[in-house]
């Protein structure tokens, strides 16, 4: 349970402290974060968090993470339910927490996104389906990649959260203007949730497309980082 309980806490922490970067201090009048502060703050969130309870759980702090660990060979199938239920619970319980924070400013409407992943009119660019698609697939394929590549036992030690902590702060570099950048299906329902309506209508793509990614990752560093005879 001290597993679950980690891995609750941790995607706690992650949607707290990357979308409530996007919804509190984005565009906060003259001192805002932008997209690059939102973009390091969700990779701060996974860094820190990593060396927090990288011990305990894994850190895996999303369901995509999950998936494509197990695809690699690296966690056992028995824990995949009890790790994603948990992260989810966790990522809707930032949102509730979120929420009732920013419902203390006038005139916060959480239909105006609330940092909730879309796509088409509800893309920060107006990104297609199509788009949203290959970048969430791509971005998260490259994320497990660096995952198994940081915590190989041939790495250099005691470096891995660092690693992926930058490559998360990278892909949001990249992908926010296509997605608000999910790569987490967890990330994208802790906030959902809360909006309804069309963030909830459009989670299926956020759910589908870092799932694939992840396989496709941990099926890509099990043929490049494969040990040499």
């Amino acid at each position: 349970m001290k597993t679950y309980a980690a891995e609750c806490i941790g995607t706690f922490w992650l949607v707290l402290g990357g979308c409530g970067s996007a919804v509190l201090a984005a565009a906060f009048p003259d001192v805002g974060i932008g997209l690059l502060g939102v973009s390091l703050a969700f990779g701060l969130t996974v860094m820190t968090m990593a060396f927090a309870i990288g011990h305990v759980s894994g850190c895996h702090l999303n369901p995509a993470v999950s998936v494509g660990l197990w695809a690699s060979g690296r966690f056992p199938a028995s824990k995949l339910v009890p790790y994603v239920v948990a992260q989810v619970i966790g990522a809707i319980a930032a949102g509730g927490v979120l929420l009732a924070i920013a419902s203390g400013k006038p005139g916060f409407d959480v239909a105006a996104g609330f940092a909730s992943n879309g796509f088409g009119e509800h893309s920060p660019g107006g990104y297609s389906l199509a788009a949203a698609l290959v970048t969430e697939v791509v971005m998260t394929m490259m994320f497990l990649f660096i995952i198994l590549g940081a915590t190989d036992k041939r790495a250099p030690q005691g470096f891995a959260p660092v690693a992926i902590g930058l490559g998360l702060t990278l892909i949001h570099l990249i992908s926010i203007p296509v997605t608000n950048t999910s790569v987490n299906p967890a990330r994208s329902t802790g906030v959902a949730v809360f909006v309804g309506g069309w963030a909830v209508s459009q989670l299926w793509l956020f759910w589908v497309a870092p799932i694939v990614g992840g396989l496709l990752g941990a099926a890509m560093y099990r043929f490049v980082g494969k040990a040499q005879d």
